[in-house]
């Protein structure tokens, strides 16, 4: 047991029976305590494999590498459309914590057992970008866009992508893909300098502002 965690716990303001009793259950298991990131989390042979987190509606088990398990109970989620290692379990009482202790360590000894085996995440996936149809759609009657943006690096790529797939309605993507238009075909990432006049191009650090003409 951490004193650390001790003191996170008493002083937490959402869930603090709850953590409790989740923590309780981690300290049965073979893995070291620690805050980081500021919630407790739990580790194997060094390698991180578990955390507790609370938010507002719920408390949860977050895996790192979650998105290896069977998960033949269905209960663990992605905390994000955009994740790709981490996978949940929520709760939103003690109640559902001894409804499925079971469950609970078995996933939480798979998660030690797939630390064990030293199975890593495919992290390759990152560069296949899913597009959004808005995108698709303007790609097929401008060629030039579409040729510009395969020829960004990947990691611009996935800027612009993540930009255009975060807005929620299809004319608010269509109005970002066409406002980034220009800066695409410029060869230039979302963030990238557009003034020419920064003395740390790409990157705008805002020395051009300071120029007297």
């Amino acid at each position: 047991m951490n004193p650390k965690v001790d003191d996170f716990i008493s002083k937490a303001k959402r869930w603090p029976e709850e953590i409790l009793v989740l923590r309780s259950l981690l300290l049965d298991y073979d893995l070291s305590e620690e805050l980081k990131w500021k919630p407790p989390c739990y580790a194997y042979d060094g390698n991180n494999t578990i955390i507790i987190a609370s938010f507002k509606d719920y408390f949860s088990l977050g895996f790192f590498k979650g998105a290896l398990f069977k998960n033949e109970h269905g209960l663990l989620v992605a905390p994000g459309e955009n994740s790709q290692a981490v996978r949940q379990l929520r709760f939103t009482s003690l109640d559902e914590i001894v409804k499925n202790e079971a469950i609970i360590r078995s996933t939480i000894q798979e998660a030690i057992e797939v630390e064990k085996s030293g199975r890593k995440i495919d992290f390759k996936q990152k560069t296949e970008l899913l597009y959004p149809n808005e995108l698709i759609e303007i790609f097929e009657d401008d060629k030039d866009y579409k040729i510009a943006f395969e020829r960004l690096t990947p990691g611009r790529q996935r800027g612009y992508n993540l930009h255009f797939t975060a807005a929620k309605q299809s004319a608010t993507r269509i109005t970002r893909i066409q406002a980034c238009r220009n800066k695409i075909m410029d060869g230039k990432g979302k963030d990238d300098c557009t003034c020419g006049l920064s003395k740390r191009m790409p990157w705008c650090d805002g020395s051009h502002k300071m120029i007297v003409i």
